[in-house]
């Protein structure tokens, strides 16, 4: 696998030199040094072992493609969203695996700047950037889903250090992370969104227990996590005893409306595979054709263009200082419908493959089935649809509650 070193740091452009010079960089780089193998669209494609992920990432991290926003101080490139923007465009553009770090870059490392001390931000943010630790994140529990405000887990101070009893479920990458972002309760469950801790938590810490969820399409990528009787130091406490639901309300404000923003062209990407694996098929070619096919592949693209326009709306409003707010579940839920219609499009499609149809076909088939399947829970991680919709109604529309 070819990727960039450190030696070749020079090739970034300048602080100064503007988002469109920094698309262009990140357009040339990775044309040049995605491994076909990596590449979803190919007839090599196979899927990356995590430590080909973890050297990809890190290679893109140096070229300036990751961190951008991050503060030098802590390992980032100190640019701004219009540059992070500029280069999403470009990573969305490519069929490229998805992160296996993005909870520590899109979740953990954010709400260290905002709620860490200096020592967590020294220790913890330049190696989530560099790719030497992974982190997951512990919010949703059995009782209580996408509603922080039910849940359980509990923390217990003893002096200078915690004592922590719970468990956490559907935790994306547990297995391989080093910590855990781990949101707590120090009362009861009464006392609902007050009475919220936040910590980093070392996944090797006794009593910790991970128990792999095989999920439909037959990956381990989730797990129940328990805490028994687990003690970690007062150092591990992100922010202030009562400064938990804050904490994680800018969590997911984050994981809502500018997490990923290369979505959008990422889907894009998605619908030309779509389309190219068609036309490589007489029998597939011939559907695309069809006016009710050509309807559906419209309303997907005019869908993805909207997307498109959302985020770049929420660039432009951050950069002008405002804050993000109720804005995110306007984001979270466009993106999940849109892209699982996209999937229902897809999988409309490739049921026509047969044995016979060409081996760009037959690897699509395979590809976007697994999309599908993975699609259904996009309108449930991050908060779910109608937790959405509730928000929307309630904080951007205030429309009173015996309506919503």
């Amino acid at each position: 696998m070819h990727i960039e070193t450190r030696d070749q740091l020079a090739a970034i452009p300048d602080p100064a030199a503007g988002p469109e010079v920094y698309r262009q960089h990140a357009r040339q780089w990775l044309r040049a040094n995605l491994p076909d193998h990596m590449r979803a669209d190919s007839l090599d494609y196979r899927t990356p072992t995590l430590e080909e992920s973890r050297a990809w990432e890190a290679a893109m991290y140096h070229a300036g493609l990751a961190g951008m926003t991050w503060p030098t101080a802590y390992g980032g490139h100190g640019l701004t969203l219009r540059e992070h923007l500029a280069v999403n465009k470009e990573i969305g553009a490519q069929p490229m695996p998805e992160s296996v770090s993005s909870i520590g870059k899109e979740l953990a490392g954010p709400i260290i700047m905002t709620v860490g001390t200096e020592a967590q931000k020294e220790a913890f943010l330049p190696a989530i950037l560099a790719m030497r630790e992974y982190w997951c994140q512990g919010f949703s529990e059995p009782d209580a889903g996408s509603d922080l405000a039910r849940l359980r887990t509990r923390a217990v101070q003893e002096g200078g250090h915690w004592r922590i009893n719970g468990q956490k479920i559907w935790t994306s990458g547990a297995a391989k992370a080093h910590y855990c972002l781990l949101l707590t309760r120090t009362g009861t469950v009464a006392d609902k969104h007050r009475g919220l801790l936040m910590f980093a938590v070392p996944m090797n810490t006794p009593g910790i227990r991970v128990v792999p969820i095989k999920s439909i399409d037959g990956k381990e990528s989730f797990a129940e996590v328990f805490f028994d009787d687990v003690v970690v130091p007062d150092s591990a406490r992100l922010g202030a005893p009562d400064e938990g639901w804050n904490a994680a309300i800018r969590v997911l404000s984050i994981e809502r409306a500018t997490n990923r923003m290369y979505r959008p062209w990422r889907f894009e990407c998605e619908l030309r595979h779509l389309v190219s694996a068609c036309k490589s098929d007489a029998q597939l070619a011939r559907l695309l054709d069809d006016g009710y096919t050509q309807r559906r592949v419209g309303d997907v693209a005019c869908e993805i263009d909207a997307l498109k326009g959302l985020v770049e709306t929420t660039v432009s409003r951050l950069m002008a200082g405002e804050s993000i707010g109720a804005r995110g579940s306007l984001t979270k839920l466009y993106w999940s419908e849109c892209h699982q219609a996209f999937a229902g499009l897809a999988l409309s499609l490739m049921s026509h493959v047969t044995p016979h149809s060409s081996l760009q076909a037959r690897r699509a088939r395979k590809a976007f089935s697994t999309a599908y399947l993975f699609s259904r829970a996009e309108t449930i991680y991050a908060g779910t649809s109608e937790v959405q919709l509730d928000v929307i109604a309630q904080r951007i529309l205030n429309l009173p509650k015996d309506l919503t």
